[in-house]
């Protein structure tokens, strides 16, 4: 057994890696490419930073690539995911046009890439076009999209539904989420990755080092969310739930630690929204943090008490995962993705206003015993349900059955 797999073994079991190599032996050699739009911030990022070399050393010839635009592209890209989580407004035709123009750009880069690819992930719309700039390819292309798209602004699916119904299949985390398209349609959660900076053990001198740095009192509980400054996350939101908790725990602190992915133009006037409403409160911490501070926010991850993710829409959060992994109960909002994580009065509770957020921070600081017991269940369901092996299995299998069509059964030996 190689390396990193070998690693992945003493966390989730060698029967799960055995899988993956019983999976992997049919597509040895395959080449599959992986499009995104954005190399560091967010979830897609973090998954296909590890998702790419276990793929290839199982024995496909994996790559990543990433596209690249200018304001315009990615102000057209923001506004198509807000439709997609139902935000109903147009986009204006000159930012479509970028949109086109910069997926024309970017085909001409990589087309020859793609067409010799035996299989074609991309990821999110940012991408859509590729396929249809690529007439000479050969392999399989699969569309894989990680919004909460399940009541999606009409006009603008319409659009973008052009680009993808012609793709052999497509991928959402959620049935809520799909949607009528004329090709075969799968279901894959995300996932975490257990050996990764912002998921492995710590030692506790390395937590302590994080709070003092940030000014937080460890012998006081405190709340943490962990996400984007974006509007859907609704920061402004868990500043009222604290505020209405602090009646109750006058001791409590928050923590907001995000910062901007480079794909997301609307970072900057969130991120002034979130500390005009949270004024000059010494006990609300608004961290920017840079990409590549995962052991940070491991560390507050472990040092919190009660993770927050209130997010009004959300595909997946794979921040609420993470706070789950460390033990940690989650108070999240009721909505997409967040509702396969957190279990009522298991491994958290689903809200969906500040005063439902702030009745259940009161319930877990008054019942320690409550929130102990919800942490343990929290680890244990994403050993489960939610770690990378089982994402990586999801993608062999749905490979491995493309390929064989319409086949009822498939003996892998």
């Amino acid at each position: 057994m190689n390396g990193l797999l070998e690693a992945y073994a003493g966390v989730a079991g060698r029967q799960v890696i055995s899988q993956l190599h019983q999976l992997a032996d049919h597509l040895k050699g395959m080449k599959v490419v992986h499009v995104n739009s954005t190399r560091v911030g967010g979830g897609v990022a973090e998954i296909l930073e590890k998702l790419v070399p276990l793929s290839n050393e199982l024995g496909l010839d994996t790559s990543w690539e990433v596209i690249s635009g200018d304001d315009d592209f990615y102000q057209c890209t923001k506004a198509m995911h807000n439709a997609l989580q139902g935000h109903s407004e147009p986009i204006d035709q000159r930012l479509l046009d970028a949109y086109e123009q910069t997926n024309r750009d970017n085909a001409d880069k990589m087309r020859s890439q793609l067409e010799e690819a035996d299989f074609v992930f991309i990821h999110d719309p940012q991408p859509a076009p590729l396929f249809s700039l690529c007439p000479g390819r050969r392999g399989l292309w699969v569309w894989r999209c990680h919004i909460d798209a399940s009541r999606p602004f009409r006009p603008v699916w319409r659009y973008l539904r052009h680009y993808v119904s012609d793709y052999n299949a497509s991928i959402f985390s959620l049935p809520d989420f799909a949607q009528d398209l004329p090709h075969p349609q799968y279901i894959i959660p995300p996932s975490i990755d257990p050996l990764s900076d912002k998921n492995i053990e710590l030692p506790q001198e390395e937590i302590d080092e994080v709070n003092e740095k940030f000014g937080i009192a460890p012998h006081r509980p405190f709340l943490l969310q962990v996400s984007r400054f974006d509007r859907f996350k609704d920061p402004v939101g868990v500043i009222k739930a604290y505020r209405l908790s602090r009646k109750f725990n006058p001791d409590l602190q928050l923590v907001l630690a995000g910062g901007t992915a480079t794909d997301d133009p609307e970072g900057e006037k969130v991120l002034d929204e979130v500390k005009t409403a949270a004024g000059d409160d010494p006990d609300i911490k608004i961290l920017l943090l840079p990409p590549d501070s995962h052991r940070t926010i491991n560390a507050l991850q472990r040092a919190a008490h009660i993770i927050i993710q209130k997010s009004i829409k959300e595909g997946f959060g794979l921040t609420a995962t993470e706070g789950l992994w460390k033990g940690k109960p989650v108070i999240g909002g009721d909505t997409g993705g967040i509702r396969l994580q957190v279990i009522n009065y298991h491994t958290g509770f689903l809200v969906n206003s500040p005063e439902g957020a702030a009745l259940r921070v009161r319930y877990l600081l008054h019942r320690r015993d409550r929130l102990e017991e919800m942490g343990a269940k929290s680890r244990k369901f994403v050993l489960e349900n939610f770690l990378l092996t089982r994402h990586l299995r999801e993608y062999l299998t749905l490979m491995v059955g493309l390929l064989h069509k319409a086949d009822y059964r498939i003996e892998l030996g």
